[in-house]
């Protein structure tokens, strides 16, 4: 067993109950990021691909300690509970028949805290999540966030999410579903469908009517007057319990928030006091039509809670109505500038001694019942009045967010105002405003930095529509491409990119900028609809870019450079190797990291693709070290960041140096971190080739059946892992061989090999590699010969021509040395393919040193299946190769 420190042992513990990112963090008193850290350790020191592997390797203690009661986002109760114990019964017995139990009944009778009690007595893990402040669209994100899910592209925020629940038992809440019903039920209709283990209880005002739906009605609360005796002393030790509090009750239709509001006025008032004032008031609303019977005799309450104050208490809380996910006290002064932070502070506290405002800790909120009441007393003049004050607030907050990103502890006070920023935002016209510009902005930037990529985008767009100018919104626009490229959008971004373009003709550079990066998204990224593009498009393109430049700007002439190698390199995913070394040097001019990791990366490619991997993977280096110390949260780098440690492990791998990929494997800093379609391929690759092939099975079995649930959609990148675990099947000989070589064509979108130029060497080098161990040789001629001809891309090479001139040696072909020879150069490029070559040679020749050389040099690089097989050709130490060989379970 690896060595862990006392907190990891703590997290990992955590891990074993299922719980977030966010819940650990909250349990354990440090920041998320510092869990993400611990857990990449982990992922690292197990050798292991995700969480779930890790949850598995130990026996998870009894569900409790990671957050409290092991919800996230559970309100904590202020008060007792009183009564409902047959609703509460009730409750718990349909969550033991059914996997949706929705809580009915009109507002103000109690769904909220009777959902409370019901999760917080569970044990269970899950979330407790409010969605009074949701907007529709952001029932997902919401659930995701709560549970600390984040997107991990291309899977969608839906898809990661089930995926995170598709383990253990899980319980979630979703509280106040009644304005997004339809979202809701879809969303619980999925998660039920896919997640046996997860368990959801709701309140609505209506069924979600999904399949399966088990309801629960909240009658009118039958220890009422229990309620009221227990919240009048509290309001007034004093208070005499010899008053008809039934009569009172009563004709509150025992509703809980009724009583509790009347309850609290009994110390200025009085039973009698109260009598009267609910006379006046029941009278004057007993006359209305249409709404139900429980609704007027709680608006009647508020409202005679409302008429009671002075006339500062209910401006204030008019103009709270506007926040819907609460406020703190700065927000409070916000929308009531004329008065001193005294005075506010002074009204805050009347309005929630009487129960018209609540108090979570430094911050406050009105329950959605009073929220609605008081927004409908808002004059249409205060309400644009407020409003502003709003957009100017979140405008301030957002920023002040913003100059928080590159410290730990962010995330949970961006969380908490984050549904005000948005409806902030939503609440101005698409048109020119400074101020909504700024939120926009900023809330692209801290959506980013939250993983929320869908959402940065359109915060972004957002700010272009309301942009002082065309090159402002440029700009807006050029931030909203560089956020494509973290959920791989990159034809959403050269859209984007052209759509600045034309925006930005006011100013020379800026348009030229726009051009350039479209050029290079284009030949760099091509997915999708960019394979659409003809040459002579990008070409049109270039040239524009350059008539629109204007002469001296370093940045600019570095981009425009950059994109001359891409635009130049002839089949897409290539560089042209004069150009680009022109580019690097004109972006080592500008000192800017992100423009030189760009540069350097055209060199790269087209190194590889001219067959130098080492002078490529001379540029994965560079390239870790100048994106390694930017801020992950900026658009404008990430996907210099993410491209820099995709390369890492896969020039590793075509350098042939294992023990290298191998320690990129979870690595803390790596900003995809567990993303299935991006690690688990690096992890199949690199235990194929070093002999864990136990693990290469199972981490390939479990990439196929997410990549199925996603929608089988092609990913180029994928197929390469896929070949080599049909590899791994075919040295065990265990009949699944031909299904993972057609698998990977169906991953790469291909219906033949001759189609793939990405997958070609990879499915050579599995099929050389195959024939050669089994002694399968009647298809070797074929195999020789397609080995040796060029490949589409090279990274791949030097294992498939290695493997076929060893396959040519064992199948007995009259040019085997020839071979072995004409493989040597590509293979100077590869450790594991100059020790192939070097068993080749040994086997050619029958000379024991030269094969002791080979077994060697794999040790020296970590690969134990061909140190092993190198072995049983040394008649002294055969038997040894030949028991690893059993541990590997080939034959």
């Amino acid at each position: 067993m690896p060595e862990v420190s006392a907190r990891e042992a703590e997290v990992l513990a955590a891990l074993a109950n299922h719980r977030t990112n966010a819940q650990i963090a909250r349990a354990l008193h440090i920041s998320v990021r510092t869990v993400e850290s611990h857990v990449s350790s982990l992922l690292r020191k197990y050798a292991v691909a995700n969480r779930r592997e890790l949850a598995d390797l130990v026996e998870a203690p009894p569900a409790q300690a990671a957050d409290g009661p092991g919800m996230s986002g559970l309100p904590a109760g202020r008060t007792s509970f009183v009564g409902r114990a047959e609703e509460l019964s009730a409750v718990r017995e349909a969550l033991g028949r059914a996997r949706l139990v929705t809580l009915l009944g009109p507002g103000g009778m109690g769904k909220t805290r009777l959902a409370t009690v019901v999760a917080g007595g569970t044990g269970a893990s899950g979330a407790f999540v409010d969605l009074v402040p949701v907007r529709a669209g952001l029932v997902t994100r919401t659930v995701a966030t709560v549970l600390g899910v984040a997107e991990r592209p291309p899977q969608s925020l839906e898809q990661v999410l089930v995926e995170q629940l598709q383990t253990g038992q899980w319980l979630l809440v979703l509280d106040n579903c009644e304005h997004l019903v339809d979202e809701v039920a879809e969303l619980v209709e999925r998660l039920l469908d896919g997640c046996s283990g997860v368990t959801v209880l709701a309140t609505s005002r209506e069924r979600l009517g999904v399949p399966g739906e088990q309801t629960v009605l909240l009658p009118p609360l039958d220890a009422a007057g229990e309620l009221f005796v227990e919240r009048a002393r509290a309001a007034d030790p004093t208070f005499d319990t010899s008053a008809d509090v039934d009569e009172i009750c009563a004709r509150l239709d025992r509703m809980p928030l009724a009583i509790e509001l009347a309850a609290a006025r009994i110390g200025s008032l009085g039973a009698d006091g109260l009598r009267v004032a609910l006379d006046d008031r029941l009278r004057l609303l007993s006359g209305g039509r249409g709404v139900d019977v429980r609704h007027r005799s709680l608006n009647a309450v508020i409202g005679w809670s409302y008429d009671l104050l002075d006339e500062a208490e209910k401006l204030l809380l008019r103009r709270l109505s506007t926040y819907v996910g609460g406020f703190d006290l700065a927000a409070a002064c916000a929308v009531s500038p004329e008065l001193g932070r005294g005075e506010v502070a002074d009204l805050l506290g009347r309005l929630t001694d009487k129960s018209l405002v609540l108090r979570r800790g430094s911050r406050w909120l009105l329950l959605e019942t009073i929220r609605e009441f008081a927004r409908d007393q808002l004059t249409r003049e205060e309400l644009a009045i407020a409003r502003d004050s709003v957009l100017h607030w979140a405008a301030d907050r957002a920023g002040e967010l913003e100059a928080q990103l590159d410290d730990d502890g962010w995330q949970p006070a961006y969380d908490e105002v984050v549904a005000d920023l948005r409806a902030a935002l939503s609440a101005t016209p698409p048109e020119a405003d400074r101020t909504a510009h700024r939120l926009a902005r900023s809330l692209g930037h801290l959506s980013f930095a939250r993983r929320e990529f869908v959402e940065s985008i359109g915060h972004y767009r957002a700010a272009a529509d309301r942009a002082a100018d065309g090159v402002t919104a440029a700009l807006d626009l050029r931030s909203a491409g560089d956020a494509t490229l973290a959920v791989s959008e990159a034809q959403t971004q050269v859209r984007l990119l052209l759509d600045a373009a034309d925006r930005a003709v006011a100013d020379g550079n800026v348009r030229a900028t726009m051009l350039a990066t479209a050029v290079i998204a284009v030949n760099r990224y091509p997915t999708g609809d960019l394979y659409q593009f003809a040459p002579e498009d990008t070409d049109r393109m270039l040239a524009q870019a350059v008539e629109s430049a204007v002469p001296g700007d370093p940045h600019v002439a570095a981009l425009l450079a950059t994109a001359k190698a891409w635009s130049s390199g002839r089949p897409r995913i290539d560089a042209d190797p004069h150009f680009a070394r022109a580019a690097v040097e004109a972006a080592r001019g500008t000192g800017d990291p992100v423009l030189i990791a760009g540069a350097i990366d055209a060199a790269m490619v087209a190194a590889a693709n001219s067959g130098h991997l080492r002078e490529a993977r001379a540029g994965a280096v560079e390239r870790m070290r100048l994106t390694r110390p930017l801020p992950r949260h900026e658009p404008y780098a990430a996907a210099e960041i993410i491209d820099a440690f995709h390369v890492w492990p896969t020039t590793a791998v075509a350098v042939g140096d294992l023990r290298a990929a191998a320690e990129t494997l979870g690595a803390p800093d790596d900003p995809v971190g567990d993303h299935p379609y991006i690690s688990l391929p690096r992890l199949i690759r690199v235990t194929a080739l070093t002999g864990d092939f136990d693990t290469c099975v199972k981490q390939t079995d479990a990439l196929w059946e997410r990549w199925k649930r996603a929608g089988r959609p092609p990913i180029e990148w994928m197929a390469s892992a896929l070949a080599v675990a049909a590899m791994v099947h075919g040295l065990r000989d265990d009949g699944h061989y031909d299904t993972w070589q057609e698998r990977a064509l169906e991953v790469a979108g291909c219906a033949a090999l001759a189609d793939a130029p990405w997958l070609e060497a990879p499915a050579l080098f599995a099929q050389a590699r195959v024939a050669v161990h089994l002694r399968r040789t009647e298809d070797a001629e074929d195999v020789v010969r397609r080995a040796f001809e060029d490949f589409g891309e090279y990274w791949w090479a030097p294992y498939a021509r290695a493997g076929a001139a060893e396959l040519a040696v064992v199948a007995g072909l009259p040019d085997a040395a020839e071979l072995i020879e004409r493989a040597g150069p590509l293979s100077q490029e590869n450790d594991w393919a100059a020790a192939c070559l070097l068993r080749a040679t040994g086997r050619l020749a029958g000379v024991p040193d030269t094969l002791l050389a080979a077994t060697d040099a794999f040790e020296r690089i970590g690969a134990r299946f061909e140190r092993a097989v190198t072995l049983t050709l040394l008649p002294d130490r055969a038997d040894e190769g030949r028991a690893e060989l059993r541990e590997l379970e080939v034959p």
